[in-house]
């Protein structure tokens, strides 16, 4: 994954220069900027991935990672101090796909950002995978041959996570997947129980996405003390 380009914000000079110089040691081009505003100025279609923190001068991290929603599904990690689960809920509910808690070992920031690359580019949305066209449930399908869910011929604006989560359901349906099934199969990494509001949120993500009612959920069912499934 070198010479892919990574996009980070983060208001302490001193925090930029060591991980601009810890991100260009494993051949990352990186672009750096000190809040969320100058973050969306130098975002484009060629940046691999976005790192933001989160309290910043001006527009801090939440509202950046919404904005930068609303332009790209390029995957979105918090860097933060911030870290409690309420945190954690709000940086997922506004489309970030993971969530670093300072201070944090350098070692586990390369290994997070190696992951996230990875799976973007190769089980992820970024270049799609070879398939057919798969009719999940009324006006929704999962196309992987372009990386996209659509509804009603249009396309449904997932982050790479969602993406893939809806992928995971939609190409083994029925089946019921735990909460720890899930987590495990997209995140490649340990489950712990405070990583249950982790895929929640994203859940709840993609059922609003899909115009879901929260009472009656058509899409992704939740099978009670079991997990979920697309019929």
């Amino acid at each position: 994954m070198k010479g892919k380009k990574i996009l980070f914000a983060d208001d302490d000079p001193e925090i930029r220069e060591v991980l601009r110089l810890l991100l260009c040691s494993e051949g990352y081009t990186v672009l750096e900027a000190a809040n969320g505003t100058k973050l969306l100025e130098l975002l484009d279609d060629s940046v691999d991935l976005v790192i933001l923190d989160v309290m910043m001068p001006g527009l801090g991290g939440y509202a950046a990672c919404a904005e930068v929603r609303k332009r790209s599904a390029v995957p979105v990690l918090f860097l933060t101090a911030k870290s409690q689960d309420s945190d954690k809920t709000m940086g997922f509910s506004v489309g970030g796909d993971d969530y670093l808690v300072k201070p944090f070992s350098y070692t586990e920031l390369i290994s997070r950002v190696k992951a996230m690359l990875r799976r973007y580019y190769v089980y992820g949305a970024k270049h799609g995978e070879s398939g057919d066209v798969i009719h999940c449930c009324g006006s929704i399908e999962l196309d992987p041959g372009q990386g996209v869910v659509r509804q009603n011929g249009r396309e449904v604006a997932l982050t790479d996570t969602e993406y893939r989560i809806f992928h995971l359901l939609a190409t083994h349906r029925k089946r019921i997947f735990s909460v720890q099934n899930i987590y495990e199969s997209i995140w490649d990494e340990p489950y712990f129980y405070n990583s249950n509001n982790t895929v929640m949120v994203h859940i709840r993500n993609i059922r609003r996405k899909l115009g879901d009612d929260p009472h009656n959920c058509q899409t992704i069912r939740t099978v009670w003390e079991k997990g979920y499934r697309i019929e």
